[in-house]
Order: structure tokens, then sequence, then C-alpha cells
């Protein structure tokens, strides 16, 4: 049976942006959009949703998908408080930047019913700046979008599969990971790079921040390595708070390198370290082509 009904709860950046593009590749159904009422307004003035509703447990009466599209903290919350209320007919998903603990409170909330009323997923796309008004339809062409099943979970059958045609659809490149192994990875291809932007642009703002004009002199490299610093604490405090472990691991081995590049910048190590760093352009030559997001 098509989908006929998607709640999306959370009309920011990455909900309005699912909207947008479900519709652009020809979503028929009607979505609902979830969220403060003054964000639902312009949800609906942009075309993202179809019908608004600030009560998330009557937003997604009758809706075949509902997808928590807020932060991390938030969805660990609405999966104890919706789960229980769910049609059985319906799927629970979400776009949050963690996984494991996600899974684990679906698996306390859905128990042995896990596998086919709640999918984990993260859609590896974003911007620097949230928010409705930032939505984008083309925002996870060429995107990776992580799934992280429960036990048992078959993904190319019913709901699920039929869901996953339509991330698929929209240009997301779907991927099925282990929640721990997805949290690890993230941690280094997402969490630290983050962490590295923040640190970098607080670092800058310390030490020139009464002569903040001289940043303008800065090149490309800096202003494409401070991009994300704008990056709202909101969203990255429950993604860091839910994986504090490997976060930590990150930047201690990346404290560890730079201690190492500190103290060879008048030796022969120094060369060593440029070698390393030119291989990530051979292992991954799409991040050095300038077409990734």
């Amino acid at each position: 049976m098509p989908i006929r009904q998607i709640t999306i709860i959370g009309t920011g950046l990455i909900g309005g942006s699912v909207g947008l593009a479900l519709k652009k590749c020809g979503f028929a159904g009607r979505i609902v959009g979830c969220d403060r009422e003054q964000v639902l307004e312009q949800a609906l003035k942009k075309g993202i949703v179809d019908a608004t509703q600030s009560d998330p447990v009557k937003a997604m009466r009758g809706s075949q998908i509902v997808l928590l599209a807020t932060p991390v903290g938030s969805i660990i919350e609405l999966i104890s408080h919706l789960g229980p209320l769910l049609s059985v007919d319906a799927l629970l998903t979400d776009i949050g930047g963690t996984k494991a603990e996600i899974m684990a409170q679906a698996a306390r909330v859905f128990g042995s019913s896990a596998s086919r009323r709640f999918l984990g997923g993260h859609p590896m796309a974003g911007k620097e700046y949230s928010g409705v008004e930032m939505a984008d339809a083309d925002l996870f062409q060429g995107a990776k979008w992580f799934v992280t099943p429960s036990p048992g979970q078959t993904l190319d059958q019913g709901l699920i599969g039929e869901f996953l045609d339509w991330i698929a659809k929209i240009g997301a490149d779907v991927e099925s990971i282990d929640a721990a192994e997805h949290d690890r990875l993230c941690g280094w291809i997402s969490h630290l790079p983050q962490m590295i932007s923040t640190g970098l642009a607080a670092t800058l703002v310390e030490e020139f921040g009464e002569d903040a004009s001289l940043l303008e002199a800065g090149g490309r490299a800096l202003r494409e390595m401070t991009r994300i610093s704008a990056s709202p604490y909101g969203i990255w405090r429950d993604v860091v708070l839910t994986n504090k472990k490997n976060v930590r691991e990150a930047l201690l081995k990346l404290e560890q390198t730079l201690a190492r590049i500190r103290e060879n910048l008048d030796a022969r190590g120094l060369e060593g370290d440029f070698e390393r760093a030119h291989q990530l352009k051979k292992i991954s030559p799409r991040r050095h082509s300038g077409t990734e997001k």
C-alpha cells in the first residue's frame, strides 16, 4: 500500500529539506509538519508541508511514516513519548546524528516489535546554518543516508522498503550500518571536523578579537576551515553528549598528531606528515574533486 501521509516532527533545515525533496520528486501524499507555530507558518508558506499541527501526538495521526527531525536529545524523548501511541501500522524513524542511544531507547520502548516499528536513520547532509528558511530540496543529492536496523529488521520489504525507496528518489545513497560503528565513524568524519572548526574559530577570536578586520585577509582555506563553526550549539550539544567516548578518542589522536607536527616544525619529520596527509586525496578522491557538499 503506497504511503499516503508522512509526519515530519521538526521542520527545520533537515526536516524541511525532506519535505521539499519529497514534493520535488513526486510524492503525492500528504505531509504534516509539527513544530512551533511560527516555524510551521514558514514551512506552510514554503510549500514544505500540506498541514500543520503543534501537538506531536495529533500530528502523527493517520501517518504511515513519522520522521523525527529534531536534536538527538529530543528524539530520544519523543521515542519514549510517541512510541506507545504509534499506530501498529506506522513506522517511526529519525535523522539523529548519533545512533547507539537512540537505538537503545527504541529497543526499550518497542521491544521485540522494534524491527517493524522503528528504523534508525542519519542523512550525512547539512549546512552551517539551521532553520526552516535554509531548507533545500536538493540537500540530499549524492549524500549518504545511513540506516541502523534493529535486530532482524528487513530493509527491502513493506513500509520500510517503500520509505527507503523514497529516500533514494530524493537523491540519497542509503547504506546500512551498525549503530556503534556509525557513532565511531561519525566521531571521526563529522563530529571531529566540527570540533576542529569550532576550536579554530574560537582561537582566532581569542587572538584577534579586537582586530577582527585582520581576519578578512584570510583566503579560501580559512573560510573553508571555519565555515561550520557557525553551526548551532543546540544541535551539537546532544551529538557530543551521546558520543563522548568516540569524540574524545578522535580529539586525543588529533592532539597527538598536532603535537608531533609542532615538534617537527624545524625537522625533516614534517615532510612525513605532509606525505601522510596527501594520501587522503588518493583514498578519498571525491572529497577533493570539488563535488562535496
